[in-house]
Parts: C-alpha cells; structure tokens; sequence
C-alpha cells in the first residue's frame, strides 16, 4: 500500500466548438472546464469500504468479507486498463441491485467505483478504505460530472494500490502525473465510464485527465500543449434534452437538405479549426482585443449555425439576448434543445458587468457560475489548496 490519505481532482467538460458536426466527421474543441469534482480516499482499519457521495445523499458501507465473494479466479493486469470484464459488471449489478433498467446516477456510481476498486486490489489482499467524492459539476447537464468522477477514482485507486506514484511532494499545493501515468488513469477511467454510459466517445475522461483543449476528428482524441485559460459564464438552462433525440433531428435535416447542410458542417468544421488556431497564437504572442473579436464572432456565428441545424431553443436564444444586451457573446455548449450554454468573458470584462449579467441570468430562472476553460487536467492536492468549504465536506467522516 503506497498511499494512504490522498485529495485529488479533475475538472469538468464543455465544448467549445464543433457540437454535432463532430458526429459527421467534422473537427470538435473540448476544453476542461474548472467546475471540479474533489475526491478524498483514506486507508482505515475498520474492515469496511465506504464510499461517501453528498451532492446525491448517498452513503454506502460493504464489509471486506462480502465483497471478497465477488472475486472469482481474479486474473487482471492492474498497470494496464483491459477489456471490460462482464462477468465482474454483471455480478456487481446483482450486488448493488442495477439489474432490470434501474440506472439511477448512485447505482452507476456505486457500480463503477466498485468495479475499479475490485479490478485494482482483487488479486490481492482487499485494503479498508473510505471515499468521498464532492462535485461542484451538475449531474445530467453534459458537463462531464461522471467523467470526472470516474477520473479522480482511477487516479485515487491507482495511487493506493502502488501502480502509479502520487507525485506531490511534501512542499507542493498540487501536483501532476507524468504522461504515462496519465495514460493509465485515463484507461481506467475509460472502464468506469463505460461502466456508466456503455458507449462513450472517451473525450469526457480524456478533458478530466489532461485538461486544456483537446481536438476530437472521427474518434481520434488529440490533446493540444498548450491553451490560454480563458474566463466564461456557464449558463444551465435547466431545460431537459435528449441527446439520442437531437443527433437524429441534425441527421434527418442533412438527409432532408443534403445540399444545404453539408456546407454548414463544413462550416462549422472551419470554425473549430480557426479557433484552434486563434488560442495557440495567443499562447505564444501578446493577446490582443483583435484575438477576443474572431473568438466572440466565431462563438456568434456557431451559434447560427446550430440553430440551423435545428438544435436550439427558446431558453438559448434567450441567454444569447440577455448576455448580448451586456455586450458578451454566447452559443450553446454539447447537444443543445435546452441544456447548457458558455458566454466569453474578456479579461477586462468589468466585475459589475459580470455580475449583472450573472444575475438577469438568475432571474431567467438559470444557474449560472462564473469559471474558466482551459484549466488544468487532474491533479494531486494538499489539503491546503482544496477550498475551505469542500475541504469541510471531504474530511467528514
């Protein structure tokens, strides 16, 4: 056992261009977002494990003893992420009781921390411990809140388990894992997203683990160095969608209007590649007010262009007309049809025009948080540099 108290976190995912486009072969840009889940793992002697998740009222106790029954001629390789193991996947879902459709957010919880848990430690002696996991993300909003979740249990278990070293020394705040550390986490945080979501695109674990700016083209996933931290709004709307609904609504309009809609994803595939092109220059020469108008016309025009494609919705256009009576710029952020929406914050977007726009979005009835994409990727903690308030909710017992 290499580790035994350990704080570590992982940001978020939004989209910054190329939404729906992607699906057809076209460019998209995740960026991380820095609403972060915040996961605290402690070695205990208690004989249990338990693991603690507030923000859903969940907590939940197993005795070593009964989760030992659920390991049959154990044969994985811990330092490598392999396929998923359905037989473990099914006798766990009796386990926890997610059989017949119940997939409640606490059973696909439940189930991928348990899966990870047993795959890392099942050929060996069970280590007692205690997890919890406090989110500042919402759950279902296409943010990426599972991702990140799954991200910081892979990073946790890996570290206790030994395969990977923590890599914070005693005088740092926070630390990084070396690329092939990285590389293991992300697999096995693969593994506890498909746990959740069966078939997911790995972009959401691939933005928690590295951060920054990633490049997604016809299921290659390719982190970008180096992208300037850039301050947004983010808007929920609150409005439920259904992501399966609106991919097949943009399908059926190309279908329809092939001539039409082709140069509109071939559009949009131009936006992502101009804006990829427009943060690595402002990464590596001064940034100018020019740089923040392409970004600001480029969200305008992106934003037209979902609509086109018969994505939007009222609670959208109503928070591209509130933000841009302030003089800021919107689109919406993932599948749209309601959902959430990022609004571009210059750096010297005055405190008192952001917090007016903050709230006449609140009397809209939205949430919405003031935050920045291009943040780091998950991190190791001291409990020094976790905010006072989370660090509260982690140290419960």
């Amino acid at each position: 056992m290499q580790v035994k108290d350990i704080f570590v976190s992982a940001p978020g995912k939004a989209i910054l261009h190329g939404e729906h486009a992607v699906v057809h072969g076209k460019v998209a840009l995740a960026v991380s977002l820095n609403l972060r889940a915040y996961l605290r793992l402690k070695v205990t002697t208690t004989g249990k494990v338990c693991i603690n998740l507030p923000n859903i009222d969940t907590s939940q106790c197993w005795d070593l003893s009964e989760l030992r029954r659920l390991i049959h001629n154990f044969h994985g390789k811990r330092d490598e992420a392999q396929r998923l193991d359905a037989e473990l996947v099914k006798r766990l879902r009796e386990f926890v009781g997610a059989t017949n459709g119940n997939l409640d957010t606490c059973s696909m919880a439940t189930l991928s921390f348990l899966y990870i848990y047993l795959s890392l430690f099942g050929s060996g002696e069970l280590p007692s411990l205690t997890v919890t996991v406090w989110s500042e993300l919402p759950t279902g909003a296409g943010l990426g809140s599972s991702a990140a979740y799954s991200v910081c249990l892979a990073a946790a278990l890996l570290c206790t388990s030994g395969v990977i070293p923590a890599p914070l020394k005693e005088w740092d705040h926070t630390a990084r894992w070396c690329q092939e550390d990285l590389e293991l986490i992300n697999s096995w945080a693969f593994q506890g997203e498909m746990i959740i979501h069966g078939n997911p695109s790995g972009v959401d674990n691939a933005v928690g683990t590295w951060g920054g700016m990633l490049r997604f083209l016809a299921g290659k996933i390719i982190p970008l160095s180096r992208v300037p931290l850039l301050r947004i709004l983010l808007t929920n709307t609150k409005v439920p969608r259904s992501t399966k609904v609106l991919v097949a609504r943009v399908k059926d309009k190309i279908n329809k209007f092939p001539s039409i809609m082709t140069p509109v994803l071939d559009s949009v595939d131009a936006i992502s590649c101009t804006c990829e092109k427009v943060l690595s220059e402002m990464t590596c020469e001064p940034i100018t007010g020019e740089h923040y108008n392409i970004l600001e016309e480029l969200i305008d025009i992106n934003q037209h262009h979902l609509n086109v494609m018969g994505v939007g919705h009222p609670a959208l256009d109503m928070l591209c007309r509130v933000t841009l009576a302030k003089g800021l710029h919107s689109k919406l952020t993932g599948a749209g049809g309601g959902g959430c929406g990022i609004t571009l914050l210059r750096p010297e977007t005055d405190s008192l025009v952001v917090q007016g726009t903050v709230q006449d979005l609140r009397d809209c009835g939205f949430d919405c948080w003031e935050t920045s994409i291009g943040g780091p990727g998950v991190q190791q903690h001291s409990p020094l540099s976790v905010k006072e308030e989370i660090l509260e909710i982690l140290n419960r017992d």
